[in-house]
């Protein structure tokens, strides 16, 4: 009998921007395929992933989700301590159990299978785009194979809402799950105000489809997509999409909006023929969305954004001040590469603006992370517009004192 070695199965911590106390796990496939659980300390029962993690001091809750598995640690507890035994206790449990979520999990009776099975996808596929509309849809039970959804939020009184259960929600949930006899809403629709289809202009919410974790890297304060995930979404080989980026033939366009779980990045990709876009949630999920409509033209972006910048610098403490270039850029929601120089181009319209109106320059405020002082251009671009300044930390100080109070 011979040995073979399992490969080591690759675990990426991620970080909450939003809570310390919250670490993501996230591997390469589901943790047990079709199945999600939270667990306290009290709750861990027979599942032997949970009673590995809670044996580790420190660990105070435990959520799986797909291939994703949120921690959430005590006060006081160090997360440089922590990772390397979760991540042991994770791959341990992995390789030595097939119902690491427990054996009782994967044995439920049958509507209790198809409960769990429909709220993960509702989750997962359906509930990221509703919550962006001011709702969101759940199981309220399962009986005889009979699904019954009770909608909430903008979804409840809103007469489309059955249309989007005909055609989206029922749709998937049939496709997933063919041993569903009947899907019945009991949502009290009269009881609702407000439906998501008229709170805003855009369209109509439809169904995400998800992205593997590992398609997107987040780490230092930049999104990377994976170039031949994207370049095959586009139609494009990767060296004609690296081109396209690099030459402005290929656009990306980020932004931030509230979730109804945090806040969600929405990153768009425009080429010539095609366009791409997917929301990346604050707990990790990814999701493909419709691309929204192309943008206004350069120039209009760069006053947008402008406005954007001189918003957001007014509202900063004077604590907060000077603030980097990166910092600034990832404040107002630009994180691809390349949003330092998209700032820096709108920093120097509000210059343009500030010196026809008399003002001193609100872009003062935006230093170089390593020099302290705001980069050669906005010294070259002062010195043109009549303002000359020199790239001195005790002077620009002073010539800061000089803008308007902070409200």
């Amino acid at each position: 009998m011979s040995d073979v070695t399992q490969p080591r199965r690759r675990i990426r911590a991620q970080a909450s921007d939003r809570d310390p106390t919250a670490m993501r796990f996230l591997l390469d496939s589901d943790i047990q395929p079709g199945q999600s659980a939270r667990f306290t300390a009290a709750e861990a029962g027979s599942a032997p992933l949970a009673e590995a993690l809670f044996a580790i001091d420190g660990v105070a809750q435990v959520q799986v989700s797909g291939a994703s598995i949120h921690v959430r640690r005590v006060d006081g507890a160090d997360w440089a301590a922590l990772k390397p035994r979760i991540a042991e206790a994770i791959r341990t449990v992995l390789d030595t159990s097939d119902h690491p979520l427990g054996a009782a999990q994967a044995h439920r009776d049958d509507d209790a299978r198809i409960l769990s099975r429909v709220q993960d996808l509702l989750d997962r596929q359906a509930n990221p785009a509703i919550a962006a509309h001011g709702g969101s849809v759940r199981v309220d039970r399962v009986e005889k194979a009979r699904v019954y959804l009770r909608f909430a939020g903008g979804c409840q009184g809103c007469a489309a809402s059955s249309q989007t259960l005909r055609e989206g929600i029922e749709t998937m949930l049939r496709a997933a799950l063919p041993e569903i006899a009947e899907i019945i809403d009991v949502t009290d629709h009269d009881a609702g105000v407000n439906p998501y289809y008229t709170s805003d202009d855009g369209p109509s919410p439809k169904l995400m489809r998800p992205v593997p974790a590992t398609v997107v890297d987040r780490s230092e304060g930049e999104l990377r997509i994976d170039p031949e995930f994207l370049a095959r979404r586009l139609g494009l080989t990767p060296d004609t999409l690296s081109a396209g980026l690099a030459n402005g033939d290929i656009e990306r366009h980020v932004e931030t909006r509230a979730g109804q779980s945090g806040p969600i990045t929405r990153v768009a990709v425009f080429a010539p023929t095609r366009a791409w876009a997917a929301d990346l949630h604050d707990d990790g999920r990814i999701f493909e969305v419709p691309p929204p409509r192309r943008s206004t033209p350069e120039k209009a972006q760069d006053q947008t954004l402008a406005d954007r910048l001189r918003a957001h610098l007014a509202r900063l403490g004077p604590e907060e001040i000077p603030i980097t270039y990166g910092a600034l850029a990832r404040g107002v929601g630009l994180y691809l590469p390349g949003s330092v120089r998209k700032v820096t181009a709108a920093l120097e319209t509000t210059m343009r603006e500030d010196a026809a109106a008399g003002r001193p320059f609100v872009a003062a405020q935006v230093v170089n992370r390593h020099s302290g002082v705001p980069g050669q251009g906005f010294f070259d671009l002062a010195e043109q517009l009549g303002t000359p300044l020199v790239p001195d930390p005790a002077v620009l100080a002073r010539y800061r004192q000089g803008l308007p109070a902070r409200a």
